[in-house]
């Protein structure tokens, strides 16, 4: 397990389970799957089987021995809501996110009509956040459907963005991600699919983070928007220590607030709608 993460919006993985299989658009150029072939030709015990779906049962309670608080993305090589994973290992895998309250667990599916449907299954603490990735605007519904989890901060990943997506439904979300595909085969992502969505989220004081532009050189690409970075992340309700970054929350509109989380600090003008969050 990665006790840290490259990704942006993250600071560390953990995976119960590995492998997936492909079910819509943004998967063709599968990050996870090109890891996970290159990790089996290294001998990886864990990718003895490739990209297939394999439980990982020793990983299980993981975090329950990083004591420092951290943000962990769950599943980042696999779909804790896979069809293939069993409900009783999706069970075992919430009771240890509830067990570790110091962490804040962001678990993110392209299946969330499995999430709901299980969701009076499970418990949803508020260190538990939940989200679903919608590529483009034909997978919108799948918005509607993660609202049918009692999750305290529900957020959508549009990563890769693949299209448009002119009226991106918010209401129940609490947190919007957007970065373009990056690899060999990168899709590319138009500047101004980005920024109608920026747009929208400041019109609701949705936090918004734009996590890369994406293509065959990412870092060389950045993920500078309009000027600047956007790292908006969701409140926490208070001061929280997070692997010694404070996050500060200010009882001041959403734009107005300070989030050091992913150690920067950024201010921008405020809205005149005031955030609200369904905590």
């Amino acid at each position: 397990m990665a006790q840290t993460s490259s990704i942006e919006w993250t600071q560390s993985t953990w995976n119960p389970v590995t492998g997936c299989t492909k079910i819509s658009a943004g998967c063709a150029h599968c990050y996870a799957e090109r890891m996970a072939k290159r990790l089996k030709a290294m001998g990886q015990p864990r990718y003895r089987n490739g990209f297939r779906v394999t439980l990982q049962p020793d990983a299980l309670e993981t975090p329950l021995r990083w004591k420092r608080p951290r943000m962990i993305f769950v599943n980042s090589m696999s779909d804790l809501f896979h069809k293939d994973v069993p409900a009783g290992f999706i069970a075992d895998c919430f009771a240890v996110m509830q067990e570790a309250s110091q962490h804040i667990f962001q678990v993110l599916t392209k299946r969330p009509e499995r999430a709901a449907e299980m969701a009076g299954d499970l418990p949803w603490p508020k260190n538990i956040w939940m989200g679903t990735t919608v590529e483009n605007a034909n997978y919108t519904c799948r918005i509607q459907t993660l609202l049918r989890t009692p999750a305290s901060v529900r957020f959508l990943s549009l990563e890769p963005l693949l299209g448009p997506i002119p009226r991106l439904p918010l209401r129940g979300i609490h947190w919007v991600i957007v970065g373009g595909e990056s690899g060999p085969a990168a899709r590319p992502m138009k500047s101004n699919w980005v920024l109608q969505i920026r747009d929208r989220c400041l019109e609701r004081d949705v936090p918004f983070f734009f996590k890369q532009w994406g293509g065959v050189n990412r870092k060389k690409a950045g993920r500078i928007l309009d000027g600047r970075t956007w790292s908006g992340t969701p409140s926490l309700g208070g001061e929280l220590q997070v692997e010694d970054k404070e996050v500060v929350v200010q009882s001041a509109p959403y734009y107005q607030r300070r989030f050091e989380l992913f150690g920067t600090a950024e201010a921008v003008q405020p809205t005149a709608a005031k955030q609200t969050l369904e905590h």
